[in-house]
């Protein structure tokens, strides 16, 4: 037992400093990762979703191709991997979630609010979208993908297939063997509706025809929701802890589908053209604001930036890991991803374009419209389609299941941490699973048959410019408010090193710059939302903005309260006090709490405190201790003149009692 102690005094782990005593969790009460692997993978697992399949591949190609990389990879570096590093390195020197973190300046702790807010709203849509994957993916276990053909009781008479119906009888392998020469047949683009596409929109969701039209809920839909909900709990059930093992196969894997993927897809006729599509670079299209802003744009929300995530994820890590490292390494996995995905998705395209004989333009697409319409249209097209269609729809589960973990897990340790009782924290398990099932009621309108429609809806408008908002004043509050020179001081305590220059300076005007740019062209650009033909009405969008607005008006709303309730005579010094870093801003634990934040040997309290205020502390506790001192000497006085009283009452002459013989 003592030989187990002394090497594990010697040995650091997960990026302890050398020297510093080693233990299982650094952080008992609270829980830390496993080891850094976990916290790397479930980061890369939260950064690596959805978009980088459905969304990255349709902005490169419609902004200029390979010239699109440019502007995508200087806003990686200039605006990416900076607030990336600032999002890890706030959460844990503090070692609390999005609420707690805000001790920095409790004035600006709406800004964790909005943050909850934001997560909340993606955590509802995005795990349908999950559950409409888990759908597809059990509809693929068959000898035939369902929607290879048009003759089923959902179809309409526009419906054409790339797959003629006198095959419908014919094996699989005879029907997909002579599609290459039958498909020269294939009617004219412009009037055709495909299988994938009537299945998707008359048997999977049954569309209604507007938004206000719920109609009947979807059952098939809401089963696999239930589903997809159990899963993320049951992943989540002991926090950290179990959600760290389960990254090892979540985060993985969706790699070893996208390589399969990739392999079969340059393989396929017309593979190539797809890949040059996708590509080719258009270079006057650099000189294109719009080229810039869809850059900076793509970057910011693929990271995660401003959901509070990232904040919760690093909150786990022990005191000294270099966090540096890992924004550097997470930041950069994520865009290669993005890339790679594109030529898995785009040789796929490619190879569709060819058989319909049509330019690779008409068959891409990007969101829902890729992922269960375009792209499981070109499986039908493979030969032994289910298995590709069973791999394709199993990424898409992983990819989504990964940045869903940290949703939710953002919401449950925000909630522990504010309320912060033993018993809370012990049965986190309790919290967990009442948000996850409120997450599944509130996900219940989402499957009706107007659910595509409110689903669209808030992918637009609830993570849009709020986000941008959110991390410009998270930007402005650490840098200008609770001022640049103390962060870098406490990053330093933290890693050992002060934060490199070019982030120093990212941090203090690049990022809030290139943010600022992010808002005004979400704003210049914004164009009302629709859905193929439809037009969203009036009502439907004004609710659209007020799911924006609610997570930004928790700033203001948030910072009125807490001044109000600040000590001060005159409004700027209740604002002041509103500002200034709470005596508990500092690193979690005891040990951690150096320089600066030791706490004061004659103090009983463990309250770190800032090293101005820590002097006024000092010059007041020692005016205290003089009063006590007189205080102490009239009380003895007071106590010698009764003994005396009482001796000469007695008639004593004991002159170890008396100091004063002769009185």
């Amino acid at each position: 037992h003592y030989l187990r102690n002394t090497l594990a005094s010697v040995s650091p782990e997960n990026g302890a400093v050398p020297g510093e005593p080693v233990k299982k969790d650094e952080n008992s009460r609270r829980g830390n990762w496993g080891n850094q692997i976990e916290f790397v993978l479930t980061s890369v697992g939260y950064a690596v979703g959805l978009g980088n399949v459905w969304r990255f591949p349709y902005l490169c190609y419609r902004n200029g191709g390979g010239a699109f990389m440019l502007p995508y990879f200087i806003m990686l570096v200039f605006c990416g991997i900076p607030l990336f590093f600032l999002e890890l390195s706030f959460g844990q020197f503090a070692s609390l979630g999005c609420l707690g973190v805000w001790k920095i300046s409790p004035m600006f702790k709406g800004v964790g609010y909005g943050m909850m807010v934001v997560s909340t709203y993606i955590g509802i849509y995005y795990n349908v979208v999950i559950c409409i994957a888990f759908y597809y993916f059990f509809l693929s276990m068959t000898n035939l993908l369902p929607w290879t053909y048009c003759n089923n009781p959902w179809n309409t008479p526009d419906c054409s297939g790339v797959v003629s119906s006198y095959q419908l009888n014919a094996s699989l392998a005879n029907a997909t063997s002579s599609l290459v020469a039958g498909v020269s047949e294939v009617v004219n683009r412009t009037k055709r509706t495909s299988p994938s596409e009537e299945y998707w929109k008359h048997y999977v969701l049954n569309i209604s025809d507007d938004i206000g039209n719920f109609g009947e809920v979807r059952l098939p839909i809401l089963g696999c929701l239930a589903v997809s909900w159990a899963v993320v709990f049951l992943c989540l059930i002991r926090g950290v802890k179990s959600s760290g093992k389960v990254v090892y196969f979540t985060a993985t894997f969706p790699y070893v589908v996208l390589t399969i993927l990739f392999i079969r897809g340059i393989t396929l006729d017309g593979a190539i053209n797809g890949i040059k599509y996708y590509l080719t670079p258009q270079w006057q299209k650099v000189l294109d604001a719009k080229v810039w802003g869809d850059a900076a744009s793509q970057i910011f929300y693929s990271l995660g930036c401003a959901w509070g995530g990232l904040i919760t994820m690093a909150s786990y890590n022990k005191f000294h890991n270099n966090c540096f490292r890992d924004s550097i390494i997470i930041s950069i996995t994520n865009c290669a991803t993005s890339v790679y995905a594109g030529f898995v998705i785009f040789s796929i395209l490619g190879f569709m374009a060819h058989h319909l004989n049509v330019p690779v333009s008409e068959v891409a697409d990007h969101g829902p419209g890729l992922a269960f319409v375009a792209y499981p249209e070109a499986l039908t097209l493979l030969p032994i389609s289910p298995l590709w269609s069973l791999l394709f729809f199993f990424m898409l589960i992983l990819l989504g299941l990964g940045t869903q973990f940290c949703l939710l897990e953002t919401l449950v340790t925000a909630i522990v941490d504010e309320i912060g009782t033993d018993w809370i924290i012990k049965n986190k398990t309790v919290v967990t699973l009442s948000v996850a099932i409120a997450g599944f009621l509130l996900g219940v309108p989402l499957t009706t048959q107007a659910g595509i429609y409110w689903l669209l809806l808030m992918d637009n408008y609830a993570a849009s410019f709020s986000l941008v908002i959110i991390s410009c004043i998270m930007c402005i509050c650490i840098m200008y408010i609770y001022g640049h020179r103390n962060y870098f001081k406490d990053v330093e305590m933290m890693l050992g090193f002060p934060p490199p220059l070019f982030f120093k300076v990212c941090w203090r005007f690049i990022s809030p710059v290139i943010i600022s740019f992010i808002l005004i062209f979400t704003v210049i650009q914004y164009k009302p939302i629709t859905y193929n033909d439809y037009v969203y009405p009036g009502w439907s969008l004004a609710i659209g903005f007020a799911m924006a607005l609610s997570s930004v008006v928790c700033i203001p709303i948030y910072a009125l309260y807490k001044i109000s309730k600040s000590p001060g005579a005159t409004f700027r010094e209740r604002l002041k006090a509103a500002c200034r870093a709470h005596p508990k801003w500092g690193p979690a634990l005891q040990e951690h709490r150096t320089g600066r934040y030791a706490p004061m040997a004659s103090e009983d309290t463990v309250e770190a405190r800032p090293l101005k205020e820590r002097d006024e502390l000092k010059e007041e506790q020692k005016e205290k201790e003089k009063e006590k001192e007189k205080e102490e000497g009239k009380e003895k006085e007071r106590k010698d003149e009764i003994s005396l009283t009482i001796q000469g009452s007695n008639g004593s002459t004991n002159t170890h009692n008396n100091p004063n013989p002769s009185a």
